[in-house]
C-alpha cells in the first residue's frame, strides 16, 4: 500500500461535563488526529495522549513532534500496519503516537480491501456490554445521583475513580445504594502505596468487581505483594505497556485482570498479542476508555469484541462525554453497543463537524 501523504490535524473537543481522577481535572480534549492517505483509501487513527504528562510522560504537544521527526519519516513508502509497526519500532516510547500512526494506517489497509476490524482481529459479538467511569465528585449526594443517572441510561456496570480521602466512604455509599448485584470496581489511578495495604484491604467488603492500578504504574512487584494481602482482584492499567509487560505481571502474580488500552500499549496489533497471552492464561481482560472521539471508540469497540475480552468496559457511548461528536454517535441499547461492521474502522468523520472543531492541520508529504 503507497502512502502518499499524511494529515495531522488537532481538535478541540470540551467536555460535557468535568472529568476528575486522582491525577487531575479534565474539561476538554485537545486531541490530535491521524489521516493516512493512499491512492486506493484513507485511513484515520486517534492519539490518546492527553495535553499534560499526568496519565503517561506522552503529551499531545509531544506526540505530534515525535510524528512529524521521527515516525513519519520512519515509515516505508510502500507499507501496511505490520510494516508499519516494524519501521516505528525502533524509536523507544511514545507508544500513543505509535498507536495512532499505526491504526490509520490498518484502517487504510482495510477500508481498501472492504474489511472490518471486528473482522479483521476475530471478534466474536456483534455488540459489547459497556460500563462507565465516574470521576471523583464534590460529595457523595452528587456521585448518587450520577451513579443513578448512568444506571437508567442502562450502564451495566459502574467504575468509581479513588483516591486517598475518597475511598471507602464514596464506595460503601453507592454499594449501599444500589445493592450487592451491582458490577462495581473502583480506579485508583496509582495514587496509593503498599503501605496502605491495610486501608485498601477494607475495600474487600464491598464485593467489588476489581481495583485499577492502585499502585505506581512502574512496580508490579509491590502490586504482586498487595494481591497477597487482599482479595478483591488487582487489574492492572499503567502499568501494562506491552504484551512482555503482560507476560511479566502474570508470572509474578502482580494481577488477576488486565485493562487493555490500545494507545498505552502502542496499538492494537499489541492489544491482539495481550489478548492471546491473557486467554492463555486465563486472564481476564476489558477495554478501557481516554475520553475519544468516536474514530477512537469504533476501534475499541470492535477490540471489545474479542472472546478474551469477557468484562465490560469503558466502552461508553459518546454523550458520555461529548454533546456532538466528530461521527455518527454511538448510542447505548439495552447496555450496549453495536460493534461496527464497515470497512476499517466503520465510521467516518462528519466533515462539518470535523471543520468546525479543528485548530489546527498540518499535511505531510510522502
Amino acid at each position: 500500500m503507497k502512502i502518499t501523504g499524511i494529515e495531522l490535524r488537532r481538535i478541540a473537543m470540551p467536555l460535557v461535563a468535568p472529568f476528575r481522577t486522582s491525577f487531575g481535572t479534565e474539561t476538554a480534549r485537545d486531541v490530535l488526529l491521524v489521516r493516512v492517505v493512499t491512492p486506493e483509501a484513507e485511513g484515520w487513527g486517534e492519539c490518546v495522549a492527553m495535553s499534560r504528562p499526568l496519565y503517561s510522560p506522552e503529551y499531545v504537544d509531544g506526540a505530534a513532534e515525535v510524528m512529524r521527526r521521527f515516525l513519519i519519516p520512519a515509515l516505508p513508502a510502500h507499507a501496511d500496519a505490520q510494516a508499519a509497526g516494524r519501521a516505528l519500532a525502533p524509536f523507544k516510547g511514545h507508544r500513543m503516537a505509535k498507536a495512532a500512526l499505526e491504526t490509520a494506517v490498518l484502517d487504510a489497509q482495510l477500508r481498501a480491501r472492504g474489511e472490518s476490524f471486528a473482522a479483521f482481529f476475530g471478534a466474536t459479538r456483534e455488540r459489547v456490554p459497556c460500563g462507565v467511569s465516574v470521576g471523583i465528585m464534590n460529595s457523595i449526594p452528587e456521585l448518587l445521583d450520577a451513579v443513578e443517572g448512568f444506571l437508567a441510561e442502562g450502564y451495566v456496570r459502574i467504575k468509581l475513580k479513588i483516591e486517598p480521602g475518597w475511598d471507602l466512604e464514596p464506595v460503601r455509599a453507592v454499594r449501599e445504594r444500589f445493592g450487592p448485584d451491582l458490577l462495581l470496581q473502583v480506579d485508583a489511578n496509582a495514587a496509593y502505596t503498599l503501605a496502605d495495604a491495610p486501608h485498601l484491604a477494607k475495600l474487600d467488603a464491598f464485593d467489588l468487581l476489581l481495583i485499577e492500578q492502585p499502585l505506581a504504574n512502574d512496580d508490579m512487584v509491590q502490586h504482586a505483594a498487595l494481591a497477597r494481602r487482599i482479595s478483591t482482584p488487582i487489574c492492572l492499567d499503567e502499568s501494562i505497556e506491552s504484551a512482555e509487560h503482560a507476560a511479566a505481571a502474570i508470572t509474578l502474580g502482580a494481577c488477576s485482570i488486565i485493562n487493555v488500552k490500545p494507545g498505552r500499549i502502542g496499538g492494537y496489533l499489541e492489544a491482539r498479542r495481550i489478548h492471546d497471552l491473557a486467554r492463555a492464561h486465563g486472564v481476564a481482560l476489558w477495554c478501557g476508555g481516554m475520553l475519544e472521539t468516536g474514530i477512537g471508540r469504533a476501534a475499541n469497540v470492535a477490540l471489545a469484541a474479542l472472546p478474551g475480552f469477557t468484562l465490560p468496559g469503558d466502552t461508553s457511548a459518546s454523550r458520555r462525554y461529548f454533546a456532538t461528536d466528530v461521527t455518527a454517535p454511538f448510542e447505548l441499547r439495552d447496555g450496549h453497543l453495536d460493534v461496527p461492521t464497515g470497512p476499517g474502522i466503520g465510521v467516518d468523520p462528519i466533515q462539518d463537524i470535523l471543520d468546525e472543531v479543528t485548530t489546527s492541520t498540518e499535511w505531510i508529504i510522502r
